[in-house]
């Protein structure tokens, strides 16, 4: 598409999640990861949740809230996870389904990672919402993509991101946190 990797938020996405996937692979005692590495990771997750429109709103104020209000570190940091749980779950949503829309993908996505910590108002709002969505052609648009690059650097995040996922929960069940609050 000529454009260079900067404009290409979604191959941001992918390249910055590989880099922690390897970290977070490696077997005690590796080295930890470094939260900068991690926190630039997660902004560059934050320009997929613009673009997914209002109906994602609540997801992109709450993910970069976390990251610039103090307040519990915990609570940020799960938060964070369940944010790269749903554009995983998203992706892989959007790459076996048919079609131009999004909305059977991000509900989906949203059902599984977000609905069961909101209230019915939020769910309700978000459901409004999912017919406010980009489409898919829209989205890699915005991303500066075309579908064939869009479903490679798409299925580099998905594997890169499942061990930075396990890597986030194996914190929080070390420390017998939990996840489901």
């Amino acid at each position: 598409m000529g454009s260079s990797d900067g404009d290409k938020p979604l191959r941001r996405i992918a390249a910055s999640f590989e880099e922690l996937e390897a970290v977070a692979k490696q077997q005690a005692p590796g080295p930890a990861m470094e939260v900068g590495s991690f926190a630039r990771a997660c902004s560059n997750v934050s320009v997929l949740f613009g673009c997914l429109g209002i109906a994602f709103k609540f997801a992109e104020m709450d993910y970069k809230g976390t990251v610039r209000q103090a307040g519990s570190h915990t609570r940020n940091m799960l938060r964070v996870k369940r944010g790269i749980d749903m554009v995983k779950i998203l992706f892989e949503q959007i790459l076996v389904t048919e079609g131009n829309s999004l909305r059977d993908a991000a509900s989906k996505a949203y059902a599984q990672v977000f609905a069961p910590h909101h209230g019915w108002a939020i769910r309700k709002a978000v459901a409004a919402g999912m017919y406010a969505l980009p489409s898919k052609s829209q989205l890699l648009k915005k991303l500066n993509e075309d579908e064939n690059s869009a479903k490679v650097q798409m299925q580099t995040f998905i594997r890169a991101s499942g061990p930075v996922i396990l890597y986030v929960e194996d914190l929080f069940t070390s420390r017998n946190l939990g996840m489901d609050w």
